[in-house]
């Protein structure tokens, strides 16, 4: 039952004639939603600048703190989880209100911690808001904005990412540095309560989209099918969605493997001494994180405007295979010269990527299971995704920090063989049944 509730024209001519067919209500979802997942970055990745403070000021080594960064990673998958299905019953909007607040909250709670439990504790609960403030926000303008601009939507919303990874490495480039080494991430992570304001705006200025209102009321009359009235956890599971479901959960797995098993360790990798398998820029290689998310910002945008193009397959395949290609060169380097060259293209390719999982989701799932099945399949490859920082540090142990990053290049590949097994859904009608 095709139920798409936005109107559908040509796309207008011109790079940019596209934003004359976007009303004042689907720019809002798409500026809360974009926010959200912008401060969601910055608040998470404040961690992986502050990874050698926490390890020094609570004597840890480099794999037990990248557990702390783990089970952030797995709480995720269950806030991620949770949500979705929140998000399904209650409502899109109130959905992020409720996660943008929880992972603020704890990210600068957790600036007050006497002791690793207490961090652990706080880690944790940040991940819960994390993974559901991205099911969350995709979903709502995946529904918002018309089917033709889904692909490029979802793309700028989630290049969000990089602007807060972006924020992230000027924080601390600016306080690491120049503070005491058990004050300046304690003052990171206080600067993390600010997203919380974004709430006041949210809940003033945005309304749930009209094709959530719809199928909300058929579910309280009672008027979806047999299935589409059970528990929304349980129908993606059903015979008609679980391909599907099965396959993106592999699909997240592979990509965030290969994700944070690079990310983790890249401002490692730039500040540590070449004989350590490091760049050896020091504390001050944190800025050079810039170039690469500059390059990421791009490539998600771009990988929205190709996809809506030429189909979400071929381009996420794309995107992986050269991703997979440009870690190996960029494990290696040993200059400034080589990381301000390499590191746009990796950032481009190798976070590019994610705008392809809103857009597919969307599109092969309904709007009666929709957030439950992106909040579960996306957070469920970040729950596995704990094993990457571990893995990579332990090998970065044995070899050093650059040859460690090459190994995440085989699950790259491994996310390329998976996307060719789901079918292409560009432009396609969202349902509700």
């Amino acid at each position: 039952m095709s139920n798409e509730t936005l109107d559908v024209t040509t796309p207008k001519p011109g790079l940019f004639g596209w934003h004359k067919d976007i009303n004042e209500q689907q720019w809002k979802a798409f500026i809360a939603a974009f926010l959200g997942w912008t401060l969601d970055a910055m608040d998470l990745l404040l961690f992986t600048f502050a990874v050698t403070s926490i390890a020094t000021v609570f004597n840890l080594t480099p794999v037990q703190v990248s557990f702390l960064f783990s089970a952030t990673l797995l709480s995720s998958a269950f806030g991620g989880a949770l949500f979705g299905i929140v998000s399904d019953y209650v409502g899109r909007v109130r959905a992020l209100t409720y996660t943008i607040l929880i992972y603020s909250l704890f990210s600068g709670l957790s600036a007050f911690s006497p002791n690793v439990a207490f961090l652990l504790v706080c880690r944790i609960i940040l991940g819960l808001g994390m993974g559901g403030e991205w099911a969350s926000g995709e979903v709502l303008v995946a529904e918002s904005w018309p089917r033709q601009y889904r692909g490029k939507v979802i793309g700028m919303v989630q290049s969000g990412w990089a602007i807060g990874y972006i924020l992230a490495a000027i924080l601390a480039t600016l306080i690491i540095p120049n503070f005491d080494v058990d004050l300046g991430w304690r003052i990171l992570f206080f600067i993390g309560i600010l997203p919380a304001f974004l709430v006041f705006y949210i809940r003033r200025h945005l309304g749930e989209p009209e094709i959530w209102k719809k199928t909300s009321q058929m579910r309280k009359e009672k008027k979806l099918s047999e299935k589409g009235q059970g528990f929304t956890l349980g129908q993606i599971f059903q015979a008609d969605l679980i391909r599907y479901t099965i396959t993106a959960m592999v699909l997240t797995s592979f990509c965030m493997i290969a994700y944070w098993g690079l990310y983790f360790w890249v401002p490692q990798f730039l500040s540590r001494p070449i004989s350590e398998g490091g760049v050896g820029l020091g504390p001050k290689g944190f800025a050079w994180i810039i170039p690469i998310n500059i390059g990421a910002f791009i490539g998600c945008n771009t990988f929205g405007w190709i996809s809506d193009r030429f189909g979400r397959r071929p381009v996420f395949v794309v995107y992986l295979l050269a991703m997979a290609v440009l870690i190996y060169f960029f494990g290696h380097a040993k200059d400034l010269k080589t990381v301000l060259i390499l590191g746009p293209l990796v950032g481009f390719f190798g976070t590019g990527f994610y705008s392809g999982f809103g857009a597919i989701f969307s599109e092969i799932f309904p709007t009666r299971a929709r957030g439950t099945a992106q909040g579960f399949c996306y957070n469920f490859g970040r729950g596995v995704s704990l094993f990457a920082p571990p893995l990579v540090g332990l090998v970065a142990s044995q070899y050093g920090y650059g040859p460690s990053l090459v190994t995440v290049s085989v699950f790259a590949v491994a996310a390329a063989i998976v996307v060719l097994t789901l079918p292409e859904t560009k432009g396609k009608a969202l349902e509700i049944e």
